[in-house]
C-alpha cells in the first residue's frame, strides 16, 4: 500500500483519525495532508532560494535531498510522511552521531536543506564550504504558518521508480552509507510487514526512539501507509510511556530490546495499564531469552515478535519463541548461505547470507562508499553470518563476529547466548583475543564482579568446548553506540591497551 495512498485515502473517509502523535502534539490525517502541502512549499523555496546549490547524489535521479536532524521524533515523523507526497528525497541524521559524520554525509550525498536546532551542525558544514541551508525547526514552522494550503500543491501518488528516502546504514562506528529507496521498494515492504508483523488499519502502535532509527522509521512509515496512527516519543521514559500505553489505548508497540526489557519492568509496577496491548515487535536477530521470559511472565496476554531485516535488504524474517536464534523466513524472501569461495554451503555450515528481496535498494550511493550491497544477479548482502538447518535461518553476527580459533569455526554473538540465563550478569561481550598457538582465543568481557568459576562451569555447561572462553575480564562499563549496542572492536581495543582486569 503506497504511503501517500492511504494518507489521502484516510484523510477522506476518517479525516479526524489520529496519523501522527507525540508527547505533547498531535496530528490528525487531515491535518498532515494540510501540513503536508505548507512544508513542501517551504522546502521548494529553501532550495530555491540557494545561488549555488548542493548538487544531489546522481541516484537521486536529480531530486533535492531535505535531511531532519532534530531530537524531535514528531517533527521528524510528520516532515517525512508529509514530504512523501512529492517530488523529494527525504534523510534523517541522527543528531547524536559525531559532528564529522553528520557534516560528512550533508557534503557526500549533496544534501541540499537540513533542518536542525545544532548551531555547531550549520558552523561545521559552513567551514567546509557546503553551500545549501540550514534552518531550525521553528523557523521552519513559522514558514509553514505563512503559506496557504490552497495555493501550495497537493501531495499525490508519485511514480514506483522514484527514490523518496535516503537511509544511512552506520554512523557511529565508521563512515556511514548511505542508500535509496524507490517507493516500489519500500511498497514491496510495507507488503511484507503488513502480512506478518500486523501494522492493521485503525491500530494504535506506540514506536519510542529516534526516527533516524531504522526500526522507528519502518514503523511510522507502515502505519500511516495501513491506515493506523503511530506514537512516537523522543526517549523511552517508563512512566510516561505506560501512561500513554492506557491513556491512548495502545495495543502495538514497535521498539529495540533494550526497550522491550524496559517495557516489561514498567508492566511488573503497573500491569494495569498494559492490559490492552496485544503485541509488541522488536528488531534484530537473537533476541536475549530472558526478554522474552520477562515480557511473558508479567504480560502473558502480549505476543512478542522478534524480525529480522537489513535496512538495506528490508524484512526477511521473524523469530516468535524462545530466544529468537531460529528465524522463519518470509515466503516472498529468498535466502541463501555461500562459502568463502561464493558457493553454496552445507546444511548447517556457517557462511555469508545472501538474500533477493523486492525491498532491497539497488545499491549504496557512489559518494559515500565503494562497497557492493547487489550483485547484477539481485542477490544482496550486507555480509551477516549464518547457516541454514531444516529450512530455518540462524544468524551469527557479521564477518567479524565469527572467528577461528583452534581451527574451529566460533560466532561470538553464539557465545554471549549463553550467558543469557546468567542471573543479575548483565550484558556481555565475547571477543577473539590474539594467540601464539591457537591463532585467537575466546575471551568473555563482563562489567558487574563475578565468580570466574561459577561463569566457566556455566559456560561448559551451555557451550561446545571450542566455543567456552579461555578468559574472563572486566570492564567498569561495556563500550557502546549511540542506539545503546556494544562495539565489540572498541572492547578488543580496550582489553589490548590493559584497561580490563583480568579475572
Amino acid at each position: 500500500m503506497p504511503i501517500t495512498r492511504s494518507i489521502l485515502e484516510v484523510a477522506e473517509r476518517r479525516p479526524d483519525q489520529l496519523a501522527i502523535v507525540g508527547s505533547h502534539d498531535r496530528l490528525s490525517y487531515r491535518d498532515l495532508v494540510s501540513d503536508s502541502a505548507r512544508m513542501f512549499a517551504v522546502v521548494t523555496a529553501l532550495h530555491g532560494d540557494q545561488a549555488q546549490p548542493p548538487t544531489p547524489a546522481s541516484e537521486t535521479q536529480g531530486i533535492p535531498i531535505t535531511a531532519i536532524s532534530l531530537d524531535s521524533a514528531f517533527d521528524t515523523a510528520r516532515i517525512v510522511a508529509g514530504l512523501a507526497g512529492f517530488r523529494a528525497v527525504s534523510a534523517t541524521i541522527d543528531p547524536r552521531w559525531p559532528l564529522d559524520h553528520q557534516v560528512g554525509v550533508a557534503i557526500s550525498t549533496g544534501i541540499g536543506v537540513v533542518i536542525s536546532d545544532s548551531d555547531a551542525l550549520a558552523e561545521a558544514l559552513a567551514a567546509q564550504g557546503w553551500t545549501g541551508t540550514v534552518i531550525s525547526v521553528a523557523r521552519f514552522r513559522e514558514r509553514e504558518t505563512a503559506i496557504d494550503p490552497a495555493q501550495a500543491p497537493s501531495p499525490s501518488v508519485r511514480n514506483g521508480a522514484e527514490p523518496f528516502l535516503m537511509l544511512f546504514s552506520s554512523g557511529t562506528t565508521s563512515n556511514p552509507k548511505a542508500f535509496l529507496k524507490s517507493r516500489d521498494q519500500y511498497r514491496a515492504n510495507v507488503s511484507v510487514s503488513a502480512a506478518h508483523l500486523e501494522p492493521l488499519p485503525g491500530v494504535a502502535t506506540l514506536a519510542p526512539g529516534p526516527i533516524s532509527y531504522s526500526l522507528t522509521l519502518y514503523a511510522v512509515i507502515e502505519c500511516l501507509a495501513t491506515g493506523g496512527s503511530v506514537h512516537v516519543a523522543d526517549t523511552f521514559a517508563p512512566l510516561e510511556m505506560s501512561r500513554r500505553i492506557e491513556d491512548e489505548s495502545i495495543t502495538r508497540v514497535v521498539a529495540v530490546p533494550a526497550v522491550v526489557r524496559a517495557l516489561a519492568d514498567a508492566a511488573r509496577r503497573s500491569p494495569e495499564r498494559f492490559a490492552g496491548l496485544a503485541l509488541v515487535v522488536t528488531g534484530g536477530a537473537n533476541l536475549p531469552a530472558s526478554i522474552r521470559d520477562r515480557l511473558g511472565e508479567v504480560l502473558p496476554h502480549t505476543r512478542l515478535i522478534s524480525y529480522y531485516g537489513a535496512a538495506e535488504i528490508g524484512f526477511i524474517g521473524d523469530s516468535r519463541a524462545g530466544d529468537g536464534t531460529w528465524i522463519s523466513v518470509y515466503d516472498t524472501i529468498e535466502v541463501e548461505i555461500r562459502a568463502e569461495d561464493g558457493t553454496p554451503a552445507a546444511e548447517s555450515e556457517l557462511g555469508t547470507l545472501w538474500v533477493r528481496a523486492a525491498a532491497c535498494s539497488d545499491g549504496y550511493v557512489s559518494g559515500t562508499t565503494d562497497a557492493k550491497l547487489k550483485g547484477p544477479d539481485g542477490w544482496a548482502t550486507v555480509h551477516d553470518q549464518g547457516r541454514i538447518a531444516g529450512g530455518m535461518l540462524q544468524l551469527a553476527g557479521r564477518a567479524g563476529d565469527v572467528v577461528v580459533t583452534g581451527g574451529h569455526k566460533v560466532s561470538l554473538p553464539e557465545v554471549e547466548r549463553a550467558f543469557d540465563s546468567c542471573e543479575s550478569l548483565g550484558e556481555v561481550c565475547a571477543v577473539a583475543l590474539e594467540d601464539a598457538g591457537l591463532g585467537s582465543v575466546i575471551a568473555l568481557v563482563v562489567e558487574q564482579d563475578v565468580v570466574k568459576d561459577e561463569l566457566l562451569a556455566h559456560a561448559r555447561e551451555h557451550l561446545a568446548p571450542q566455543f567456552v572462553p579461555r578468559r574472563i575480564y572486566r570492564l567498569e562499563r561495556l563500550p557502546r553506540t549511540v542506539g545503546g549496542k556494544i562495539r565489540r572492536t572498541e572492547t578488543v581495543d580496550l582489553i589490548m591497551q590493559g584497561r580490563g582486569e583480568r579475572l
